[in-house]
């Protein structure tokens, strides 16, 4: 009897214990977090006014102008990458569910592991070599490459896994009906699974939004409007970068305007894939 009792107050204490450390942990891990949240909204918050959403920049150093084009250069970059990154990262994705443990399939489920992996500098610097360098110009085209190319595996491994979570009954009552195969994949089981697929490719767009390091390399930025695919393009990353180091306050405020304006676009994000996984 007293055994058991002293068992009970061990792992009480025990979990007490876990239960401070874990509190302790998420609070260290929070803080800079929120920190960083703090300044970016503090700082970003004075340069939000409507000259900053309609006007092009200004000459450097001067407190006149927005950001409309890099808002405008985000938009096209990521919904271009989206168009040949969506489809390509949901195939990939079904196939790896479909052929996954077979042979004929490991190059394809090592290449996507590797990219999911792999630095976005490396794809910007690949891109740069295939397009850019043969092109002779900075482009529109090759940004959007490149953050499709990030795009692809994540958007194909949260593919696969939603499908693997499909019950299998699903699948077998389709083929039991005579559906061919791929009508059954596509309309039962990527339907069933419709959920999981969209908020990865919520996710992809979403780390695409904020990348910089493929930009530098692919698409440079520019001052002016979008022209064309085949010339440079502005983007809310590469302002920011650029007028981070600026050493004139109103190109740093910009800056911090331009990051808080890109949290917003994350927060918005995130919280449509929170409302879909409850929804799920």
């Amino acid at each position: 009897m007293i055994s058991t009792i002293s068992l009970r107050v061990k792992k009480k204490i025990q979990n007490t214990f876990l239960f401070l450390f874990a509190s302790l942990s998420t609070v260290i891990a929070i803080i800079p977090l929120f920190s960083i949240i703090f300044e970016v909204v503090k700082n970003g918050i004075k340069a939000i006014n409507l000259d900053f959403f309609i006007l092009l920049p200004g000459p450097v150093g001067e407190s006149v102008g927005g950001i409309a084009n890099a808002i405008q250069g985000t938009l096209i970059l990521v919904t271009l990458a989206s168009i040949i990154g969506i489809p390509i990262g949901v195939i990939t994705g079904i196939y790896l569910y479909e052929y996954g443990r077979e042979k004929k399939s490991t190059l394809i489920s090592f290449s996507v592991d590797l990219l999911y992996d792999l630095p976005s500098i490396v794809v910007g610097i690949f891109v740069y070599i295939v397009v850019v360098s043969p092109m002779h110009s900075f482009s529109t085209i090759a940004g959007a490459l490149a953050l499709a190319i990030v795009m692809i595996p994540i958007i194909a491994k949260t593919t696969e896994e939603s499908l693997t979570l499909v019950p299998s009954t699903i699948s077998e009552a389709g083929i039991a009906l005579g559906i061919p195969k791929w009508k059954n994949i596509i309309f039962i089981v990527l339907n069933s699974a419709k959920s999981g697929v969209l908020n990865g490719i919520i996710l992809a767009v979403t780390r695409i939004t904020g990348e910089t390091a493929p930009l530098i390399m692919t698409s440079l930025g520019s001052t002016f409007w979008f022209s064309g695919i085949n010339k440079p393009i502005n983007s809310l990353t590469l302002l920011i970068w650029r007028y981070a180091m600026q050493p004139y306050p109103s190109a740093v405020e910009k800056a911090w305007g331009a990051a808080f304006l890109l949290l917003l676009v994350a927060l918005a994000l995130n919280l449509i894939v929170k409302s879909g996984g409850k929804s799920k």
